[in-house]
């Protein structure tokens, strides 16, 4: 193939005219989109085409694409456009997208930022990471095969995510001989299912990317498409920047910038909304208020800035701000809550554990959050609601979520800044699931904590000892409760005020109704916890003995507490020792497929990482494990 010239640029020719073209282009709108849909709907293959067909190949690139052509079997001196954008081997040597992969490209009207997202089911996650920021989405539609459970299944993320524009493109219209009738069914298919999910509208197009029809423009092979080519309509899509500029004032705080005593910012990126010197503002979730005093930028002061510029403010006054705070317009304040209904995607190949305790990482801060038990999951194909108790990978779910505190938010159709969060495991620290706030709660509104006269440190005071949680845990088996017992009695002759809370005797009544999952387990231990928390209240010493066998559930019960109240015991008994006493015959019960979730046998037990003690079983006696403790307590 020859190359056409001056169609690819060489690398002499971008250094001799890179200030020229860096001016051309510093003041082109940007437009972010993604393609999606099923696999092999051509979505690799139309970005290719796209960035030949807009210049942006360099020879080298151009060479080494004509090569991998031949290598991947491409027909004659057709090139095989995919393999720009599939960059990873197992792309490659598979034929599909597994990774996300972002493109840069530009034309004579704007630039742009393309997202090439997966099509299989499997990598469905990585799918919601790019459409995360886009403005537009592609939607292919291989015209062979029609709409498929992945396409409706990306259309429904599209809507989710709050794409404004949609552009439904439906591809390889050559292997249909450029069939009207077979384009225009599709369109008919796919309006109806857009009208279920609230798509109100779309642009259908038809194309060819692997031979270039209607991408940049019409085709003489489909005369009877009077619209746009591809290319141009992404060229004069409105990127409706002007929107956000309109709505109040929003910017979470991304960092305090303090160089010196003389001088206290707040720098992070505008979400909506402009901001002036002398503006009035409010800080959240505390709802002190001040002045803008300046706008700090790289290149000096400023008399304004907008959505979308990261600015530095300084305050006329000296009043609390710190990073995932939120400045906003003092008369258009945002809503603070701690309660959510959300809609959940979740994209972890473990399972949702409801009350389980995992990060939620919204705007610019991190707090501490519980997902309850789903109302339900959304079957995307048909839009019913299905029953659910948890989310598996992929799945879409609405459910309630409380946090560890207030936090100001606004509905993610308002604000995907501050109405979008992921959640994260506290453990392993991998994304769990995309979020979307829907509202907050009403009782999350009308419950306020009801302030006491007598405190706990008062309660405490009256008993002459510090409240504490002794938490014991460990293997069943492991002697947990009788160092417990023993440790109870001991502080009794002390005349300490304790309370033995035992893991058998709660489920007898607490928590008769929890049976042994994951997510029974993982609530069992919430509910102790916070009777725990309502025990220190009334400054008792609460000694447990429970196997909690997750950590973030043993962390989370530390959290509930005040700094150093809660005391980790790792009660350490190999498990060979604790089956062969089997005090209840439960080791064997769970041996035989009796018990299920039955911890060390069919259900993991996590051994605490640095627990404040550590007690060996196979070295110390009850008796000795109980005076450790007690002396770790009372020194």
């Amino acid at each position: 193939m020859t190359t056409p010239d001056p169609i690819y640029k060489t690398d002499a020719l971008i250094a001799e005219n890179i200030d020229q073209y860096l001016e051309t282009h510093q003041h082109k709108t940007m437009l972010r989109f993604i393609t999606c849909g099923s696999v092999d709907d051509g979505k690799s293959t139309l970005i290719g085409r796209l960035l030949y067909d807009s210049k942006m190949i360099f020879e080298d690139q151009l060479a080494t694409l004509e090569a991998d052509s031949k290598r991947s079997g491409t027909q004659g001196e057709e090139i095989d456009f995919a393999l720009l954008v599939d960059g990873l081997a197992a792309e490659r040597e598979q034929g599909i997208t597994i990774d996300v992969a972002y493109r840069f490209f530009a034309t004579e009207k704007r630039k742009f930022i393309v997202a090439d997202t997966p099509g299989h089911e499997q990598y469905t996650r990585n799918m919601v990471t790019g459409a995360s920021t886009a403005d537009l989405a592609v939607i292919l539609i291989d015209a062979r095969k029609g709409i498929l459970t992945q396409t409706r299944r990306h259309s429904y993320l599209v809507k989710l995510l709050g794409i404004r524009h949609v552009v439904l493109a439906v591809n390889k219209m050559d292997l249909v001989d450029y069939d009207q009738d077979t384009f225009d069914t599709i369109v008919s298919d796919y309006r109806t299912f857009a009208d279920s999910i609230g798509i109100e509208e779309f642009t259908a197009i038809p194309i060819s990317g692997f031979k270039g029809d209607n991408i940049t423009a019409p085709s003489d092979n489909t005369a009877w498409y009077k619209g746009t080519a591809l290319l141009p309509h992404l060229e004069t899509v409105s990127v409706e920047d002007s929107l956000e500029q309109a709505e109040p004032f929003r910017m979470p705080v991304q960092w305090v910038n303090r160089p010196n005593l003389d001088f206290r910012g707040f720098a992070g990126l505008i979400a909506s909304g402009t901001v002036r010197p002398g503006d009035e503002v409010r800080v959240l979730p505390s709802g002190k208020t001040s002045t803008i005093a300046k706008i700090v930028t790289f290149d000096g002061d400023r008399d304004i800035a907008v959505a979308g510029e990261s600015v530095t403010l300084t305050l006329a006054d000296e009043i609390d701000c710190s990073r995932g705070q939120v400045i906003v317009a003092s008369k258009s304040p945002l809503e603070v809550a701690d309660q959510f209904e959300t809609t959940l995607v979740w994209m972890d190949e473990q399972e949702l554990v409801p009350g389980r305790a995992y990060w939620m990482k919204i705007g610019t801060q991190t707090v501490s959050a519980t997902v309850q038990e789903p109302k339900y999951e959304v079957n995307v194909n048909t839009q019913e609601h299905l029953a659910s108790k948890t989310l598996d990978l992929n799945a879409i779910g609405i459910a309630n979520i409380t946090t560890d505190r207030e936090i100001p938010f606004a509905a993610y159709k308002e604000s995907r800044d501050l109405g979008g969060f992921i959640l994260i495991d506290k453990i392993s620290n991998q994304t769990v699931a995309a979020g979307m706030i829907h509202f907050s709660l009403r009782r999350a509104q009308n419950v306020h904590w009801q302030a006491t006269d007598l405190g706990r440190d008062h309660h405490a005071s009256m008993k002459h000892q510090k409240a504490t949680v002794l938490w014991l845990t460990g293997l069943s088996g492991s002697g947990k409760s009788t160092i417990a017992n023993i440790v109870e009695k001991k502080l009794a002759r002390m005349n300490r005020h304790t309370f033995l809370l035992d893991g058998d005797n709660v489920r007898h009544g607490l928590n008769k109704d929890l049976g042994f999952t994951e997510a029974d387990r993982v609530e069992n231990i919430r509910r102790v916890g916070e009777v725990a928390k309502l025990m220190t209240d009334a400054g008792l010493i609460v000694i447990t003995a429970f196997i909690s066998p997750f950590r973030s559930e043993r962390d989370m019960v530390r959290s509930m507490m005040q700094p150093g109240e809660f005391v980790e015991v790792f009660v350490d008994t190999p498990l060979e020792v604790a089956e062969s006493r089997d005090v209840k015959g439960l080791y064997a019960k769970a041996r035989a497929g009796e018990l299920k979730n039955f911890t060390g046998i069919d259900s993991p037990y996590e051994h605490p990482e640095a627990p404040d003690m550590h007690i060996d079983t196979t070295i110390l006696s009850p008796e000795e494990a109980a005076d450790a403790i007690i002396a770790r307590l009372i020194p």
